[in-house]
């Protein structure tokens, strides 16, 4: 989950890589509910809430292909996961634009430290917690399309194709009324468009992404069944400014709704404020504040990210329009 996703598309769709047509890196760094504390088994301040960290790495290699790389790092309260992935684009001619197929493979490193939990006795009696530090390897592939022009973007990700479970399970054993910690597939769905209200000098860029964690691997649960997946449907509506092509500054809006039988609950996440200044020399610099609308508020200070990016442009900022996605 990020505010500024638009900073870092690679991370959830590979096509992205290339995009720019010149090489470019991206950092960005999310600290989730600020002051969100809890006391750990040992009696020790224990940071629950979520803290993400992602680095992003894209060039052109022709006029056709990129390559890339994506590096991710997460953790929420007694788990973490590392991700390393190699990326690759091939972009042509579509329509007034150009259309992107990505692909990614690589590795994820999933962990967790159950002893920093307090637990409810007997805690034998559960096998979830049997292994107090389990660390899992997986491989990944991800896969991803993005259409582009100068003024208008579309794309649809799978960037978790292939789907694992995280906890080792003995033959025979008895998970009826157990849940096996489960890497689902993740899909992606964001469209947004440049709309000029002053030559370059003004413009209003609108966009939207969709995120949905396990559609057609638990597509069948209905009211009357247990969904295996906890995580509803959200959505980003984000609307900013860019000014003299130095300057944005933009809010967001997030929401979610269970996608149960097309007629699940709706629920409000946050309402969000950022910037992001992009100097002359390729440097961008930005920052997001979240606010957060849910009960959450009372027991934390909101959300915030600060990104950092270069671009490697030079010679092509001197004959191509700004690039605004």
């Amino acid at each position: 989950m990020f505010t500024k996703y638009m900073f870092n598309s690679q991370v959830f769709n590979p096509a992205y890589a290339g995009s720019k047509e010149y090489m470019s890196i991206n950092i960005l760094a999310r600290e989730q509910w600020l002051g969100a504390n809890g006391i750990n088994a040992q009696g020790e301040s224990f940071k629950y809430a979520p803290s993400s960290q992602t680095l992003t790495f894209q060039n052109p290699v022709g006029d056709r292909v990129s390559l890339g790389f994506t590096a991710i790092n997460d953790r929420v309260g007694a788990t973490s996961s590392s991700t390393l992935n190699a990326v690759y684009a091939y972009h042509f001619p579509f329509g007034s634009g150009n259309l992107s197929i990505g692909l990614q493979g690589g590795l994820m490193n999933y962990r967790a430290d159950w002893s920093r939990l307090t637990f409810k006795d007997p805690r034998l009696t559960d096998v979830v917690y049997a292994e107090e530090q389990p660390s899992r390897i997986v491989p990944n592939v991800g896969a991803g399309a993005y259409y582009f022009s100068e003024k208008f973007y579309a794309g649809f990700s799978v960037p978790h194709i292939i789907e694992y479970d995280l906890r080792s399970t003995d033959p025979g054993e008895d998970l009826k009324g157990r849940k096996v910690a489960t890497l689902y597939r993740h899909y992606y769905f964001t469209v947004g468009a440049a709309i000029p209200l002053s030559g370059q000098d003004l413009v209003f860029k609108p966009s939207l992404l969709v995120k949905n964690v396990g559609l057609l691997s638990d597509f069948s649960a209905t009211r009357n069944a247990s969904s295996q997946v906890g995580a509803p449907t959200q959505f980003d509506i984000d609307l900013s400014l860019f000014f003299y092509e130095s300057f944005w500054l933009g809010v967001s809006f997030r929401s979610a709704f269970e996608l149960e039988a097309f007629g699940g609950n709706s629920s409000v996440d946050s309402g969000d404020i950022w910037m992001a200044f992009y100097l002359k020399n390729g440097l961008r610099i930005g920052m997001a504040y979240d606010y957060t609308l849910t009960k959450l508020q009372d027991t934390q200070n909101g959300t915030f990210e600060l990104m950092l990016g270069y671009d490697f442009d030079f010679a092509i900022r001197k004959v191509h329009t700004p690039r605004y996605f």
